[in-house]
């Protein structure tokens, strides 16, 4: 079979098994590897490439990245195993990116990438990370990547409070983990949660309220409940203010 039937042979299967270069159509993964970069990085080319054919919703979480951007340094080829293909790093988080693109939405792991994936979970580990997967799915209209975290022990901190939030790899009946795109987190699902402004619009009630009590105010803004947004929280104080300029305006009238 020559090359070329070779890879229309595989991009045809409903799901594929990961093997050694060479035996898997890998020949464009390279350009979704820097597709990925360029959106982590949060430049204009790569949000606006990404996200030609999501919906307005998915656009707009797609281009919060660019207020908490990521340095994104291309991992592959250093020899160091468990490093994936990409290295995400921003001053609150990092994480190991391992890249794939297929057609098929399901893909398992065989030879190398077996263990490739065990490296990952064991530098993982040893180093307190939170190894990701990256799955493009070429062919799939909107947002066409899922991101899954490879499970690990031990996280703290923001990413300890991020695992809760991203799915891990699912597994298979025998245990052993595999990638399912459609059980996967959207990319700009991914990027929303990374670039949330929900913790500073708490720490910013929490400041209006003490500021409020020690000028001898009463107030009744309270901690916003798990389950409010950030645009909740703003519409409720865009109210009350409006509530306070209307009421100061009748009074002046009088």
């Amino acid at each position: 079979m020559s090359k070329s039937e070779e890879n229309a042979h595989c991009e045809g299967l409903p799901s594929e098994v990961i093997k050694n270069d060479g035996q898997r159509c890998w020949d464009m993964t390279g350009a979704y590897e820097r597709e990925l970069r360029e959106v982590l990085a949060g430049t204009d080319k790569g949000v606006k490439a990404v996200s030609r054919s999501c919906s307005p919703e998915e656009k707009a979480r797609m281009y919060l990245i660019q207020r908490r951007p990521f340095l994104v340094v291309r991992a592959a080829g250093s020899g160091m195993e468990g490093s994936g293909d990409l290295l995400a790093l921003r001053g609150d988080c990092c994480f190991p990116i391992e890249v794939k693109t297929t057609k098929a939405d399901k893909l398992y792991f065989s030879g190398r990438t077996k263990d490739q994936l065990n490296a990952m979970i064991r530098e993982g580990e040893r180093s307190n990370l939170m190894p990701l997967y990256a799955h493009r799915r070429k062919g799939v209209r909107g947002d066409s990547w899922r991101i899954f975290r490879v499970e690990t022990q031990g996280l703290t901190g923001t990413l300890g409070r991020l695992a809760s939030h991203i799915p891990a790899l699912p597994l298979n009946r025998n245990g052993t983990p595999f990638i399912d795109w459609e059980q996967g987190m959207p990319l700009n699902k991914f990027i929303s949660l990374l670039c949330s402004h929900e913790k500073e619009s708490t720490v910013a009630l929490k400041k209006l309220k003490q500021r409020a009590e020690k000028q001898g105010i009463q107030t009744s803004v309270a901690q916003p409940s798990p389950s409010k947004t950030s645009h909740d929280i703003l519409a409720e104080l865009e109210r009350r203010r409006s509530t306070v300029v209307g009421q100061i305006l009748r009074n002046k009238e009088q």
